[in-house]
């Protein structure tokens, strides 16, 4: 992985150069892959970041990594109702339209895809999920917790898949389960895409940068960043305890604020989010999640 292009490190200068381009604004997929299939036909590269809006430094990070490897990026928002098994979740996400667009276009981006629910969605028209090869991918942490969240997910990010066409397409480790499922529809479905993760970006106090920190009361954010900690903490301790220990240490560290309500504390293989076998410590992620009032946060590390 080419962690400085993820990471977003351009030479200012060019930063400036590209800054300055002006911003396409596109909300038909049909106008959206005509102008891509057109930069393609002209021999130019292109990346694209899916987002669902409420974009932060992070979000900005991957549309830098795009820009830094491809000749034009595209980036969509779009709040996807279908991933959202609670409505109420739905109903309080986020939504920072304005400010999202100065925030891609600072970043690089030159074609921004804000199509509607009815766009991607059309009335009348037959909901395929596509058929993949899951093993335990869509079943533990998230998807054991949220019931037909990935569903929702593979189903938007199939459609933009098929809006862009053929790309590199940027995503953040933060959600990691999220990531793995997207790679594994790539592969089973041979989609012309080339997923692309990009590192974490966390806040000064360690907390994974996150549209759902906004949400957080002045009190609970002041506390939030225990859920990182915990990360911090089973990553020292993975070279010289087993799992069970770490995950107790961890679940005592939580219940140790009240404010904070613990999902699940997973340490899981990278690569199936199955349990470790013997021989694979190397290839281990420590997953969280929790409640932080009303705020479901959700963070990871590698453990090596």
């Amino acid at each position: 992985m080419k962690d400085a292009a993820c990471a977003g490190r351009l030479p200012r200068g060019l930063l400036k150069i590209i800054s300055i381009k002006v911003l396409k604004i596109v909300t038909r997929i049909a106008e959206l892959r005509s102008l891509l299939d057109g930069e393609r036909a002209a021999g130019r590269t292109v990346g694209f970041v899916p987002t669902m809006g409420a974009l932060h430094e992070g979000h900005a990070s991957l549309v830098r990594a795009a820009r830094s490897e491809n000749d034009v990026v595209a980036c969509s928002i779009f709040v996807n109702p279908t991933q959202f098994n609670d409505k109420s979740d739905l109903e309080h996400y986020p939504r920072t339209p304005e400010a999202d667009r100065v925030l891609v276009e600072e970043a690089g981006c030159d074609v921004l895809f804000l199509p509607s629910v009815d766009e991607m969605y059309p009335q009348g028209e037959e909901e395929i999920i596509p058929r993949i090869s899951w093993g335990l991918l869509d079943k533990v942490m998230e998807g054991a917790q949220r019931l037909g969240h990935f569903a929702g997910v593979v189903q938007i990010v199939k459609k933009l898949f098929d809006a862009a066409g053929p790309c590199k397409a940027y995503f953040g480790e933060k959600d990691f389960q999220q990531l793995a499922v997207i790679r594994r529809m790539a592969q089973d479905l041979q989609l012309p895409v080339e997923i692309v993760p990009c590192p974490t970006l966390r806040e000064s106090d360690g907390l994974a940068m996150s549209s759902r920190n906004t949400r957080l009361r002045p009190e609970e954010r002041a506390v939030a960043p225990l859920l990182s900690k915990a990360l911090f903490m089973a990553r020292e301790l993975w070279p010289s305890h087993d799992a069970e220990t770490i995950k107790e240490k961890v679940k005592a560290l939580i219940a140790a604020e009240p404010r904070f309500r613990l999902d699940y504390f997973e340490i899981a293989d990278a690569d199936t989010l199955g349990p470790l076998r013997e021989g694979q410590k190397n290839k281990a992620v420590a997953c969280i999640a929790a409640y932080l009032g009303l705020v479901r946060l959700i963070d990871n590390v590698r453990l090596t």
